[in-house]
């Protein structure tokens, strides 16, 4: 009998020093660089990067969750070195698996980013459909949104912790509001970056399907989903507008069928096409980049779509502003300030001994895919 040859795996295209620029957002990238820009907020990364140990952090997932490596999830393992191959990251993350019901990654930390997958995930979704994830995931590292998800993270745990945080009022809130509209919008690029990894797009769709609706593929339609996205664009008037921004409010991610949607209209406008010709951005090029090349479709993306913020960020975005009032920036010092020693005093109240009894991953779950 003769042996029939075995089914090749596709071979997917690498992208040899590729900058993280290829798959942002426009919006996200502007966001970013915003942030950056806004008076205080440096003070208040500074605050929260003193108070997160994040070797301590790691060592939570160390010791609470599963390390992906060859005798440990070697699926998983191997999908990340074909993410990390297909990316040209220059590192390799580490990646835990930590046990969950709900269908969850995330990627935090400052200095050294890893990425977290729940079991609920892992479960979920197929062999292809995780390479999306990680690819997802592997792309929140490689833009640097971890500092952010992390600093976003904390600023919330200390939220409920103190119920209510004098620091600042609204200068506080304001930060909270762009960091958490910027979210949003960095998702979308971690998207871009999974259907990069995966080169498959229907795939793509699949794990948006399931995050919406769950594994019964049996029962969904791809077009069907995504005309919901068309439905949901063109409901629009006054009740309308204001009752999707209050469906928005707090949320860390779009909602699945309009990322479907997003995800589908990057390669239908040859975003997608373009850098799989091999015409994208190089890393070594980023320090030539202007933040300004980024302002003109970023603002179009505003007026365009039915989420616009009234935050402090987005309005300066919109208005090409990239920043806001000095008020709001002495504010935030001043909340950073006020922030440092509430933290201090908790520190104090709780004691060291607390951490161990957390689920290490509760307090990030709403910050995943």
């Amino acid at each position: 009998m003769t042996q029939q040859p075995a089914i090749q795996p596709p071979q997917r295209k690498t992208f040899p020093g590729i900058s993280s620029r290829a798959w942002e957002h426009p919006a996200d990238r502007t966001a970013l660089t915003a942030l950056r820009r806004l008076k205080g907020f440096d003070q208040v990364l500074k605050v929260l990067s003193g108070m997160l140990r994040e070797r301590q952090h790691r060592l939570l997932y160390l010791a609470s969750s599963a390390r992906v490596g060859p005798r440990q999830f070697a699926d998983l393992d191997e999908l990340l070195d074909d993410c990390v191959q297909v990316l040209d990251a220059p590192a390799r993350p580490e990646m835990f698996v930590t046990q969950s019901p709900v269908a969850n990654a995330y990627t935090i930390g400052m200095d050294e980013p890893f990425i977290v997958i729940t079991s609920g995930m892992y479960d979920l979704m197929s062999h292809d459909e995780m390479r999306f994830v990680i690819g997802h995931e592997l792309g929140h590292a490689l833009s640097g949104h971890a500092v952010y998800r992390t600093m976003l993270m904390h600023l919330m745990r200390i939220a409920s912790t103190f119920g209510f945080v004098p620091v600042g009022g609204w200068a506080l809130r304001a930060i909270v509001a762009a960091l958490m509209e910027w979210e949003r919008k960095s998702e979308l690029s971690g998207d871009r970056a999974g259907l990069l990894c995966g080169q498959d797009l229907d795939t793509a769709i699949r794990v948006e399907l399931k995050l919406a609706a769950g594994a019964r593929l049996d029962k969904l339609d791809s077009e069907a989903f995504l005309a919901q996205a068309q439905e949901y664009e063109r409901t629009g008037d006054m009740r309308d507008g204001l009752l999707k921004l209050l469906n928005l409010e707090l949320k860390t991610h779009p909602f699945s069928v309009l990322r479907a949607a997003a995800l589908t209209q990057w390669v239908d406008t040859g975003g997608y096409g373009t850098v799989m010709a091999g015409d994208y951005p190089r890393r070594q090029d980023d320090d030539k980049a202007a933040w300004r090349d980024d302002i003109g479709e970023a603002a179009r993306h505003y007026r365009d779509g039915f989420d616009q913020s009234d935050d402090p960020l987005i309005r300066g975005i919109r208005d090409g502003l990239g920043g806001i009032v000095d008020g709001v920036g002495q504010a935030a010092t001043s909340a950073a300030d006020s922030l440092g020693r509430k933290i201090s005093e908790w520190r104090r109240n709780v004691g060291r001994g607390s951490a161990g009894t957390d689920d290490p991953g509760s307090d990030a779950g709403s910050d995943g895919r």
